[in-house]
């Protein structure tokens, strides 16, 4: 054979074998169809494929986000509401294959059912429930979705609730009803002092006409209080015993004077 002939089918047998060599990543996979014919899925490494024969497709394993956006929601109380979520999903390793046989896009695919199934859990449930129980619908999100995905090898990771778009009118009968159960709050409570105070009143009251030095002490502990607070007046307190005393003393005097008289 001649030289240069040899040399280039070397070369052309070089490039096909080049050609054939595939490197995948470690969250890589590489679905290989032979003639159209699902052959099997390759990776992660080094591995050879018949070039012009042999075609891949190449798979990322790892889990990836989409972002749902904002959709339009009627809930159950009639309250129109906009909410917008994010969802966490990946291909199952095994089932590479479902995911390039089964649906044509995945990711769209994904998107499109997991606003479709937003908007009708959300429809589903009171404008407090949304607000208050969101892991609840997040769950119940992800669970149909994940039932929708399983035949495409699709897992569904989490789906998370971002934010709920609220109307304004809406937003202020909220604040004025939350105003109204704090305001109910703080008077039970001032009402249940009040009545613990006017308990307490009430057994010192007792204690007091049983024993008349308690309230002498008494009058005695504010004229203290008063002289700590280095007021520049001083208020004396006097027994009302001894205002009564003392009434009586001058009633008896003014009689006295009146026979003598």
């Amino acid at each position: 054979m001649d030289p240069a002939t040899s040399f280039i089918s070397l070369f052309i047998a070089f490039i096909f074998f080049i050609n054939g060599i595939k490197i995948d990543r470690e969250y890589e996979r590489g679905v290989i169809f032979r003639l159209g014919r699902l052959q099997k899925v390759r990776g992660p490494g080094l591995y050879w494929i018949i070039p012009a024969i042999d075609q891949k497709v190449q798979v990322d394993v790892r889990t990836k986000t989409i972002d749902i956006p904002s959709q339009e929601a009627v809930t159950a109380d009639s309250v129109t509401i906009k909410v917008n979520a994010v969802l966490f999903y990946r291909i199952i390793e095994s089932e590479a294959v479902k995911a390039i046989n089964k649906v044509e896009n995945y990711r769209m695919a994904v998107l499109q059912s997991a606003m479709t199934t937003l908007r009708n859990v959300v429809g589903q449930n009171i404008l407090d429930d949304v607000l208050q129980n969101r892991d609840k619908i997040n769950f119940r999100v992800q669970e149909i979705v994940d039932e929708i995905t399983e035949p495409w090898g699709i897992c569904i990771e989490r789906v998370e609730i971002k934010d709920v778009e609220i109307p304004i009118g809406m937003q202020r009968a909220m604040a004025k009803e939350a105003e109204a159960v704090r305001e109910k709050r703080a008077r039970l409570i001032k009402a249940e002092a009040e009545q613990e105070a006017s308990l307490k009143l009430a057994q010192a009251s007792e204690n007091i006409m049983h024993n008349p030095a308690a309230l002498e002490l008494r009058r005695l502990q504010m004229l203290t209080e008063i002289g700590a607070e280095n007021n520049t007046t001083t208020v004396v307190m006097i027994p009302s015993d001894l205002i009564t005393l003392t009434k009586e003393w001058t009633n008896i005097l003014v009689k006295d004077q009146s026979k003598s008289s």
